[in-house]
């Protein structure tokens, strides 16, 4: 990096290159004696102002292989493997028995974990592939660049990103934390590092997935599984540590992973908003908003389908909510091909509108990426990409997730399995965590020889033993957690 120019005086330090701008402000108090003592620096502030670019940002590096030159067997790019690996991984086939919103029916099939990401995988790939083609024609050195590529990256993000959400969702997540903060593992607090119980008590399934993916567990290699430093730092939703969740609770990475977070942001030149001294803070990786932006979609719009499938919406409702968001003569035209087509059938009309709102969305978030490319870069850029799209189609989408709060998530199917799998979680976390707190005694020895052999829950640590415990329950599919909930409280026994 060339240096432009640089320039000091005893209280003020200046560096500017072509990416970065970096000023040091020193107040010294002199001597108070004639002798020669050194100079007390009581003041000391760091301002640094810098750009992201895209040639440091797309990084084909793996982790835990950093040294090691990539030798390729076949033609796959470094991030398709990536989406390979993901796609063959036990996390990922686990997914398919994880609660996406509804109970996981027989008679209807809605979407679970697995459906949902493959979904998300595939709109991600669109909106990377679209934002990189207008972006090199805006940016004609990007192309023949690992920059054309963004859409192999993104895409292989969506898959991962539920991979660390716990059995039964958001009701799962949320026995997790409350087990510590509310519950009866609030006396651990007085035997746990600061860092360690603000970890627990706001754990997060964005967290949980960067810890899956980068952890060396036991028996394991270095790197976790190995993918690129693109494709992480693309599922960094938040990336802060729960020090700085603020009230959301929402954090990127644990402490045990932290300084695997603080390599790949350094490698790739993610903005640091946080000061020296306090709560470590970046501006969002780019990418993370397209894969947020596949999920937003997503999980909104085949609710919605969901939701008609499950008479929970009638095709009125569900036609009235996914018109509007079209301009008039747009609704117009899709009605007419609709008859034009002859199709009678009610789902396969919700299929077609469905598939015509994605598409609009997925036209809609590409455009104001692309039109903020720039605060995206310097990490000045607020809110989702949904949150900036045109007019009628935001206000369409508001309606849907008005209408989603008040009848789909809160219609008793829903709540009755977030009731369900709030208990088995609380009561898991309950019986595993008193075993990892108390491993000498007998009922603890028992069930800790349930754990899998990957998780350190023999370790001489009382803060690597709770986690292996959490790390052993946020794996779990929900009908595992089912039945290890009805094993460990005596109402179902193995046929002997």
């Amino acid at each position: 990096m060339s240096c432009k120019f640089s320039y000091f005086c005893p209280h003020i330090l200046i560096f500017a290159s072509e990416n970065t701008f970096f000023i040091q402000i020193y107040e010294i108090t002199p001597p108070t004696s004639s002798r020669v003592l050194p100079f007390f620096l009581y003041f000391c502030m760091n301002i640094h102002i810098m750009t992201m670019n895209w040639k440091q940002l797309i990084s084909n590096k793996r982790l835990g292989q950093e040294d090691r030159h990539p030798e390729r067997h076949d033609d796959r790019s470094e991030f398709k493997r990536d989406s390979d690996r993901l796609v063959f991984s036990a996390p990922f086939r686990r997914l398919q028995n994880k609660t996406q919103v509804f109970p996981l029916p027989g008679s209807v099939f809605v979407h679970n974990r697995l459906t949902h990401s493959i979904e998300v995988s595939s709109v991600g790939m669109s909106l990377g592939n679209d934002v990189a083609h207008r972006l090199i024609n805006r940016h004609p050195a990007l192309k023949d660049t690992l920059f054309e590529e963004i859409g192999t990256i993104v895409s292989a993000a969506c898959l991962a990103h539920d991979m660390g959400n716990p059995p039964f969702g958001h009701s799962g997540e949320k026995a997790m934390q409350t087990y510590f903060s509310e519950s009866k593992g609030s006396y651990l607090k007085e035997r746990l590092t600061p860092a360690f119980w603000s970890d627990i008590t706001h754990f997060e399934g964005n967290a949980n997935a960067f810890r899956l993916l980068t952890h060396r567990f036991k028996g394991r290699r270095d790197g976790g599984y190995v993918l690129t430093y693109s494709t992480l730092a693309s599922i960094v939703k938040y990336p802060f540590s729960s020090l700085a969740a603020g009230k959301k609770g929402k954090f990127g990475f644990f402490e045990s992973e932290q300084d695997i977070y603080l390599r790949i942001a350094h490698e790739l030149g993610i903005k640091q908003l946080s000061a020296p001294g306090e709560p470590l803070r970046y501006a969002r990786y780019p990418l993370v908003y397209l894969v947020e932006a596949a999920d937003d979609i997503c999980y909104e719009i085949m609710d919605i389908e969901d939701a008609h499938k499950l008479h929970i919406l009638s095709f009125a409702e569900t036609e009235e909510l996914l018109l509007g968001f079209f301009d008039p003569a747009t609704q117009t035209h899709m009605r007419k091909r609709v008859q034009d087509e002859g199709i009678t059938d009610d789902n396969e009309k919700v299929v077609y509108m469905r598939a015509c709102v994605i598409g609009l969305l997925e036209h809609e978030c590409v455009d104001v990426f692309v039109g903020h490319e720039q605060e995206i870069l310097d990490g000045t850029f607020e809110g989702s990409l949904i949150d900036h799209i045109s007019p009628i189609p935001l206000a369409a989408y508001k309606r849907c997730v008005a209408l989603s709060r008040k009848r789909i998530y809160n219609s008793k199917p829903v709540l009755d399995v977030e009731l369900s799998g709030y208990k088995i979680i609380e009561t898991l976390m309950e019986k595993m965590v008193e075993a990892a707190v108390y491993p000498e005694r007998f009922y603890s020895r028992q069930l800790l020889q349930r754990v899998s052999s990957q998780y350190d829950i023999g370790s001489d640590q009382l803060e690597t033993r709770i986690m292996a415990a959490i790390d052993y329950i946020s794996g779990m599919t929900d009908v595992y957690a089912l039945d290890i909930y009805q094993k460990i409280n005596g109402i179902s026994l193995p046929i002997v």
